[in-house]
């Protein structure tokens, strides 16, 4: 059975802001580790239009960093399952948007054999985590306090203790905590 694992990056009080986080080739590289063993990603249509717009060209752009164009590598040819209610239709290599709907798609593929599906988008994973379907969490905190973007898991209203596995300490001062459910 495949396990559904999200990541994501968080500042110190718990909002994703993509914009207030350090960004290196140290993040990037752990995100692509991350990714290498994943073989599908699961989107909600924000944050597959954020991803969308960068990472299919990332090679074009004379800026990018030798661990932008791994991510790129990394994630372009991975399977995007988009969950959208006004996408019509989705350009990004490999993606497509899905035919049913979140949980009947993630409890299919779980009891798929092979490498693990990835959660790739905030709303997404607070409706898993409703379900109960998320199996392992890396949360990558970085030590930034923002006053703006979604707040993890926001809306919640149960318990859940999740079981250390693990830390990493990045360069920058990120640190990755890594739990199973």
């Amino acid at each position: 059975m495949k396990k559904l694992t999200f990541s994501i990056n968080l500042t110190i009080n718990g909002f994703a802001d993509h914009t207030a986080g350090i960004v290196d080739a140290d993040l990037h590289n752990f995100f692509s580790d991350i990714l290498d063993d994943s073989d599908v990603i699961l989107f909600g249509r924000k944050t597959y239009q954020l991803m969308e717009s960068y990472w299919p060209n990332a090679w074009n752009d004379s800026g990018s960093t030798e661990s932008e164009k791994r991510f790129a590598d990394t994630i372009n040819p991975i399977k995007k399952i988009v969950f959208s209610k006004t996408l019509k239709k989705v350009d990004w290599q490999n993606s497509i948007l899905a035919e049913k709907d979140l949980i009947s798609t993630v409890k299919e593929l779980k009891k798929q054999n092979g490498k693990p599906v990835s959660v790739g988008s905030i709303s997404i994973a607070s409706q898993l985590f409703r379900e109960n379907l998320i199996d392992e969490f890396w949360f990558a905190i970085h030590p930034v306090i923002s006053r703006k973007g979604p707040l993890l898991f926001d809306g919640i209203d149960i318990n859940t203790e999740l079981k250390f596995v693990d830390s990493k300490k990045l360069n920058s001062g990120v640190v990755v905590l890594h739990y199973h459910k």
